[in-house]
Order: C-alpha cells, then sequence, then structure tokens
C-alpha cells in the first residue's frame, strides 16, 4: 500500500496537476486551501440540516467547488484537458436555489445580522465568510490572469448570496421547511 508521506512538500512546495511545482503560499495554492476549508464546513453544516433536499443542494455545491479547486489547481495550458469545468448552468442552479429560499416566508431579511440564531446557522454563515475570502482570491488570481474562467468568480458570488439566505432561513429552527 502506498503511503500519503511523500515528503515532497518538506520545503514548502508543491505540485501542480500536470507538472510543475509553486510555493505552499502561492495564491493558487490559498485559493485551493480556502476551497478546501469551505468544503468541509458545508459537510459540517451539511451533517447537521435534516433537509434532505438542502442536503443534496450542498453536496451539489461541494462537488462544484472541487472543480473549481481542479482547474485552480492545474497548470494553465491543461485546464482545457480537464473532464469539467465550472459553466454557466452551475451557476443557474444557484440562481434557482436563492429564488427558492427567497421565496419562502422568514427569509427575507437581507440586512446586514449577527451569526448565531442556531448552530445550523452559525456554520452555513461560517462556510459563508470562508466563501467571500475564496471569492477575493479568485478575483486576484482573474484580475492577474492566473485564472481565465470568469464561472468561478459568479459563481462563488453566487454561492455567499446563497448561504447568507440559507443560514438566515434556518436560524432559529432546527426543522427547515424548503
Amino acid at each position: 500500500m502506498k503511503s500519503i508521506v511523500t515528503k515532497r512538500g518538506d520545503k514548502g512546495e508543491t505540485s501542480l496537476y500536470r507538472g510543475g511545482s509553486v510555493a505552499k503560499n502561492h495564491p493558487r495554492i490559498e485559493l485551493g486551501g480556502a476551497l478546501d476549508e469551505l468544503c468541509s464546513f458545508l459537510g459540517m453544516s451539511k451533517s447537521l440540516l435534516k433537509n434532505k433536499k438542502m442536503k443534496v443542494c450542498l453536496a451539489e455545491i461541494q462537488k462544484d467547488l472541487f472543480v473549481i479547486g481542479a482547474e485552480v489547481s492545474t497548470r494553465p495550458p491543461f485546464v482545457n484537458k480537464l473532464k469539467r469545468l465550472l459553466n454557466s448552468c452551475d451557476i443557474v442552479r444557484l440562481e434557482e436555489l436563492i429564488e427558492l429560499l427567497e421565496s419562502k416566508n422568514g427569509c427575507r431579511k437581507l440586512a446586514f445580522c449577527l451569526p448565531g440564531g442556531s448552530f445550523i446557522s452559525s456554520s452555513i454563515d461560517v462556510s459563508r465568510a470562508i466563501a467571500r475570502r475564496a471569492e477575493r482570491q479568485a478575483t486576484a488570481l482573474f484580475k492577474k490572469k492566473h485564472l481565465k474562467n470568469h464561472n468561478i468568480l459568479v459563481y462563488l458570488n453566487r454561492l455567499s448570496d446563497f448561504l447568507f439566505l440559507l443560514a438566515r432561513c434556518c436560524e432559529g429552527q432546527e426543522k427547515e421547511s424548503f
């Protein structure tokens, strides 16, 4: 059995998919780390939700984050060889979820609010904050032309909107009604 320990990263460098290496604090790796953190917190939120439809939605979002992560960690000349890239259909799916949450009673609170209405809503708010950080990091990469897929920026922006609404819908509720 192959060990997880390779020792290749012991000098502060990591490999990109399809060759090449960068420092572990390279902006690509920072964004990849934020996506990993976001995916992990979404997993925690998913485990807390009782609503099966929203669990499935969060699982789909986690898969989308893997797609984004693959693109971010792939050497630019090889990005178009990936099996899947984030596209406008993924954004439309998020926008439909936003519309669903906006149509629910009690989910129209759009003002700034303090997180902490419930454990579930708080975990989703942490995910939202991480999504915003990932969006900022992706924007920096996009502006430096290290990231070419504009859909990633739009998706991360919509994702934080969706997570804001989902947290508000879950506040004070241990039973969601979606």
